[in-house]
């Protein structure tokens, strides 16, 4: 069975997008940079996006690498969200480090490619909501 990832996001206090998040466990917030009428205490949605394809490529790349037994010393993701009037492009740059052939490398950046949350924001997914009927 796969594993259900559940989060519960509240409205924090008086600033406008503040927004205190509790997932499996940890807590953290988000809001927007001032610029959009935020306080800037936390990340906004899309650093987070962006932060959750950066460390799924990382994560998938060393499972890769410990199964294949590849001298993979350290693996980093930059990743770079721009929005545009057709939509959002999220440009990730891989680091390599480590003794590695250029077919392993090549093959590394195919594996990228493979990570749940690559595959998730290039394919899409399917959003069920409605209203609590429980609230007044």
């Amino acid at each position: 069975m796969d594993h259900v990832t559940k989060a519960s996001v509240r409205e924090a206090g008086t600033d406008k997008f503040y927004n205190a998040v509790e997932t499996e466990g940890h807590s953290f917030v988000m809001d927007e940079p001032v610029f959009m009428g935020g306080t800037d205490q936390g990340p906004n949605p899309f650093a987070l996006v962006a932060s959750a394809l950066g460390a799924c490529t990382n994560m998938t790349l060393r499972m890769y690498a410990d199964m294949k037994q590849l001298n993979l010393d350290e693996v980093d993701t930059d990743v770079t969200h721009t929005p545009s009037k057709d939509g959002h492009q999220f440009e990730r740059v891989i680091t390599l480090n480590g003794q590695l052939t250029d077919t392993e490398r090549a093959r590394l950046l195919e594996i990228a490619n493979k990570c749940p949350v690559h595959k998730l924001l290039v394919s899409g997914a399917t959003v069920n909501s409605r209203l609590n009927e429980d609230s007044p």
